[in-house]
């Protein structure tokens, strides 16, 4: 297959019905793969992005890859803010809507209540769709300028980019200085 059928094949797989980050421990393969992280229109309205082909109401937020998606997508996006991109920039963009509190470790985190709170906020209001690819690294550029998802900044361009990119950036000096 050529990269760029590679990378249609994967967009065809995304964009199947999403489930709730609840059901991921049941159904989302350990193979790797791309996911791509959809919401309700009024959920983070500054950050508008394209809307679900098949699915009314949701709009793609955000895409990734994982070279194991269970993993990736229970572990990282829904428990720890120091191991998912997307988390942070989550907890950037509702910093004071949710009055999210940080701390240091390694780098900037949520203090643990936050951490499960923002895990709430996720289950709550964002849904997920997967498609397993071998090489997800090869087909993960292609995906996101294809799609633009507004919470992506690698590989990515918008009218979201500077908004997403200033939120990570106040999430990161939100914690108290480095000790």
């Amino acid at each position: 297959m050529t990269p760029a059928a590679d990378a249609e094949a994967v967009l065809a797989g995304l964009v199947r019905p999403p489930i709730a980050p609840a059901d991921i421990p049941t159904r989302v393969p350990r193979e790797p793969g791309v996911y791509a992280w959809w919401a309700h229109p009024t959920i983070l309205p500054g950050v508008p992005g394209p809307a679900h082909p098949d699915e009314a109401g949701l709009r793609l937020l955000y895409v990734g890859r994982a070279t194991a998606l269970r993993s990736r997508l229970g572990r990282n996006h829904m428990r720890r803010t120091g191991s998912s991109t997307l988390r942070r920039t989550l907890a950037g963009l509702l910093l004071d809507e949710e009055g999210y509190r940080t701390r240091w470790t390694d780098r900037v985190v949520l203090v643990d209540e936050d951490e499960a709170r923002l895990t709430t906020w996720m289950g709550a209001n964002l849904r997920v769709s997967w498609c397993t690819h071998t090489e997800p690294r090869q087909v993960e550029g292609d995906v996101i300028r294809a799609l633009g998802p507004p919470l992506n900044v690698d590989h990515a361009s918008g009218p979201s980019r500077a908004a997403v990119k200033a939120a990570r950036k106040r999430y990161h000096g939100s914690a108290s200085p480095r000790p």
